[in-house]
């Protein structure tokens, strides 16, 4: 564990994971939020997020007090062998948080922005040398889903997408390379792509949203748990493998993607949906159907490292 501190920058959602998440490895962490509730917010974050971890062994080298919290950016990264970055995904906030960071940087230091919309490129316009910044971002809640996309390029420093990768790996997350410069990434535009025809299922009256989504969780969701769509048809036509599948499935597989949806997030189309989803939830809180979520994702995840480790 070469890295023992640690900075994250911005303390939403996203930030307060990541800080459980390096507070559970061990590491030491500084916190910068502009925010004046910042600190209580992610100390109750952790203090939740330390039981979900916990059951997946994360914490064994792990200790929730060693976080601190700071004033400034700059203050917050002085020392610290990585720094996720979480701020805003605006990218005159995100280039200003840069440029008064750069200087305070120790000498060797990763920096990871978890942006999901902006590219690296645009992001690296806001560095005098952008050689420590790296694409870096995580599926929502990184403290409990293990994926991280990262991506450097031309302009980032040798060695520090693989150190970054390395970090990573040392709490447990699982990475993947980006390798070309796209907007959304890889993940984001695979559920885009899912959600889209929900949501035009929806629209065009074939199932209600409550049964769009048990379609996923109790279907494809399921196996896309274990292997990805293009292994797991790789399964569907034996020892033949995927040639034969494609060749066998091209006219059906032609034929709905030609029929596949194009619906727009309109005001009308949030209202359907926010209508079938109250409909389907009920009184459930936010809070209690995100507690619901993590724990099926702790059974989930728990069972398949029993498969794995056999």
């Amino acid at each position: 564990m070469a890295i023992t501190h640690t900075a994250v920058l911005g303390a939403g959602t996203i930030g307060a994971s990541w800080t459980a998440l390096f507070l559970a490895s061990g590491r030491s962490v500084a916190v910068f939020d502009p925010d004046a509730g910042a600190e209580a917010r992610v100390r109750a974050y952790v203090a939740r997020a330390w039981e979900t971890m916990e059951a997946l062994g994360l914490t064994g080298r792990g200790d929730p007090e060693r976080v601190s919290f700071h004033a400034s950016a700059a203050e917050a990264v002085a020392g610290a062998g990585f720094v996720q970055e979480n701020v805003p995904e605006r990218v005159a906030i995100k280039h200003a948080t840069f440029a008064e960071i750069e200087p305070a940087l120790a000498t060797g230091a990763v920096v990871a922005s978890s942006a999901s919309g902006l590219t690296l490129g645009q992001m690296q316009e806001g560095w005098r040398d952008p050689a420590p910044l790296i694409l870096g971002h995580p599926f929502n809640p990184p403290h409990l889903i293990p994926l991280v996309e990262v991506m450097g390029n031309a302009r980032t420093g040798a060695g520090v997408v693989e150190a970054a990768e390395a970090f990573y790996a040392d709490l447990g997350k699982v990475t993947i390379r980006v390798r070309k410069e796209v907007p959304g990434h890889v993940a984001n535009r695979l559920q885009a792509a899912v959600w889209r025809e929900a949501i035009h299922l929806v629209q065009e009256g074939v199932a209600s949203v409550g049964d769009v989504d048990r379609a996923m969780s109790a279907g494809p969701g399921l196996r896309w748990a274990a292997m990805g769509p293009t292994t797991l048809f790789g399964l569907g036509a034996g020892e033949q493998g995927l040639g034969a599948f494609c060749a066998h499935f091209a006219d059906t597989f032609n034929g709905w993607w030609d029929d596949l949806g194009t619906p727009r997030l309109t005001p009308e189309v949030a209202d359907m949906l926010e209508r079938g989803l109250r409909e389907e939830t009920g009184d459930e809180s936010v809070a209690e159907r995100a507690a619901r979520r993590d724990a099926m994702i702790v059974a989930m995840m728990r069972a398949l490292r029993e498969v794995e480790t056999r």
